[in-house]
């Protein structure tokens, strides 16, 4: 009887394992495109003699095993709630167990802010590095390819931000198969390699990397640490990524297939240098044999689609979580698959980061100039995951003493600070990109935290207790017009804005009323039976309460079909006598608001793209906006 059970076990196991690398790995499976070739040929490398070749593979082949393997697999990956992974799950993790304290707490929501706008300032670059350099092995064909370079990156680039909103759930069968090629490919070419210059296999042992770093005498190795990260940039989604995929599926390829075939080409690559360091100024393609050069280019321009595609799924999903989480306006959530979790679009996102990563390619114009603008941001989110994780989360979910926590703590975080300083000083070499586009992200969030804060406390200043409300209404039947209204409701024992301006203006009420509020929680998901909470206050009127976990779509009307009414005698019929209420805030400016003025400006416009509607996935024709006034400071 188990047979079959564990038949289709492993059989699932396989098909995630196919899915993960092509998903989680696409990143850091494209790292051999330019990671060698800027650690030993570019602005900042070391000269590529015998002993700096294999002591800069060694650093590489090592940071993979402490960064990945041990770091993450072994320790962060354990961080998870409810099989939950990525920085905002850290973060609500870290908020959970520190709920007594307030400065502590306010502490870990601005880190969680700062890790969302790092995470967008250095994910931009992924697309434009990957992609051009994926091209530029064009040149290593024939030169006579160079002038097309940019035009090439920028079509597949745009063509690939233009076919999100089609969505990537059909496309998305073939990331598994593509990637799987690709590390096979990579792999054979490496091994080639290998045998005719097998002393690179000294690469492996980790005291070249420690000569390298600290006996190396006229070379810069401190800046070459900022290269060597190249290697394990896209190291955060196998955190990020664990929900869709699973630890075991995630574990299992990279240990199985994904690091052997990343070992391999890098072992290949120095092999190359040491048998003719010119080969340095693309060691990569130079590995191939010329017949396989156009099609290697055209796997590695696939292979970079595929690492851009998850990061901008990445993008999308951070963006969802922050939106849920309250670190954003609501923007327009798309879903572009009927079944599969996760395959959304965020326009807005879409479209912002096309035009970041367009800027980077027509400004950088090279995979070398982008690699001194790459890892700065990554290193310093790796600084606060290590904290939050060590520090906070890990310890306290597994009863950790400080004698465990502080010493796991201190490793890695010294590891993380000897990469981020590294990349800090690639600042002025284009490091200012993705911290200025982080800073900027970072500036919208924390503009949107404070300008919901302050409109909450001048509702609640001018509120009307809900009992009290009810208790004045007419509810003589000649007043109640048919249908249903639901009333949008900020909190639950507050009478909504939109319905007492509804009373005032038109002295009516509908023959159902429902006041809804709708609620993110701090667990990625909740059961069905934790949805909805329903409360009668009197026949006809109702309060209902719809709680979503953070990772969740936000779907209102297929709650609210799904929900049981206690006196109207079955399910809540959504048709079309049904009308959602929302009140549109007219905003009227008193004196010391509690923000600068030039922020106020900028709350109050990202206040007008807040599309609660379509958020909520309330059906236009029967949603009703109306106005309230909200006074922000002290009219007198």
């Amino acid at each position: 009887m188990n047979e079959p059970t564990e038949a289709v076990h492993k059989n699932r196991l396989i098909v995630l394992m196919i899915g993960a690398i092509g998903v989680v790995f696409g990143d850091i499976g494209t790292s051999p495109l330019y990671a060698v070739k800027e650690a030993l040929g570019g602005a900042h490398a070391a000269t590529p003699t015998h002993d700096n070749v294999l002591g800069v593979i060694s650093l590489i082949l090592w940071t993979l095993m402490i960064v990945l393997t041990v770091k993450y697999q072994f320790f962060i990956m354990r961080a998870d709630d409810h099989g939950e992974g990525g920085n905002l799950v850290l973060v609500t993790l870290a908020k959970r167990f520190c709920q007594g304290n307030v400065r502590l707490r306010r502490a870990i929501m601005i880190a969680g802010m700062i890790g969302v706008s790092l995470f967008f300032g250095d994910g931009a670059i992924t697309p434009a590095i990957s992609v051009l350099s994926a091209v530029e092995g064009l040149e290593v064909v024939t030169p006579a390819f160079q002038p097309y370079i940019i035009p090439i990156t920028l079509m597949v680039i745009v063509l690939l931000f233009m076919f999100q909103s089609k969505g990537t759930a059909k496309l998305g069968r073939f990331f598994g198969p593509v990637c799987a090629a690709w590390f096979v490919a990579i792999a054979l070419v490496g091994l080639k390699e290998i045998f005719r210059h097998p002393e690179i296999l000294a690469a492996l042992n980790p005291l070249y990397g420690f000569r390298f770093l600290f006996g190396s005498a006229g070379e810069n190795t401190f800046m070459v640490l900022g290269s060597v990260f190249l290697a394990v940039t896209g190291a955060e989604a196998l955190y990020a990524d664990m929900g869709h995929f699973g630890k075991s599926a995630i574990n299992w390829s990279w240990g199985a297939f994904v690091f052997p075939a990343l070992i391999l080409n890098y072992l290949g690559q120095g092999a190359l240098i040491l048998g003719d360091p010119e080969m340095v100024k693309n060691p990569f393609y130079l590995c191939v044999p010329d017949w396989g050069v156009l099609p290697m280019v055209v796997l590695a321009t696939s292979a970079t689609i595929i690492a851009s595609q998850a990061m901008i799924s990445g993008a999308f999903s951070a963006t969802r979580q922050a939106i849920q989480l309250g670190y954003l306006p609501r923007f327009r959530v798309v879903h572009t698959s009927p079944s599969e979790f996760g395959q959304i679009y965020v326009p807005v996102t879409n479209w912002l980061l096309l035009i970041a990563v367009v800027a980077l390619v027509l400004g950088f114009k090279s995979s070398d100039n982008l690699a001194a603008a790459y890892g700065i941001a990554v290193t310093g989110t790796m600084v606060a995951v290590t904290v939050l994780a060590f520090g906070i989360v890990l310890r306290r979910m597994f009863s950790w003493s400080l004698l465990v926590a502080l010493p796991l703590l201190l490793i890695f975080l010294t590891v993380d600070m000897a990469f981020f300083g590294a990349n800090a000083l690639k600042f002025m070499d284009g490091g200012w990109f993705p911290i200025g586009m982080g800073a900027v992200i970072f500036l919208l969030m924390s503009t949107w935290r404070k300008g919901r804060d302050l409109v909450n406390h001048a509702v609640q200043k001018e509120h009307i207790p809900l009992d009290t409300f009810l208790r004045g209404l007419d509810m003589v039947p000649g007043h109640r017009v048919p249908g249903t209204a639901v009333f949008m409701a900020r909190t639950i024992d507050m009478a909504p804005p939109a319905m007492m301006e509804m009373v005032k203006h038109t002295k009516v009420m509908y023959e159902r009323i429902i006041l809804l509020n709708v609620q993110t929680v701090d667990v990625p998901h909740l059961g069905e039976a934790e949805r909805v909470q329903v409360d009668v206050l009197f026949n006809g009127c109702y309060r209902i309460v719809i709680r979503y976990g953070y990772m969740e779509d936000t779907d209102v009307p297929q709650a609210l079909a799904a929900c049981r009414l206690a006196l109207a005698g079955g399910a809540l019929l959504i048709d079309e006598n049904t009308h959602f209420f929302l009140g549109k805030a007219d905003f009227v400016l008193g004196r010391n608001p509690g923000m600068a003025n030039w922020r106020l400006k900028l709350f109050l416009s990202m206040y007008r793209s807040d599309e609660r509607s379509s958020y909520f996935n309330l059906p236009p024709m029967q949603s009703v906006n109306l106005g309230t006034r909200i006074v922000l400071g002290s009219l007198e």
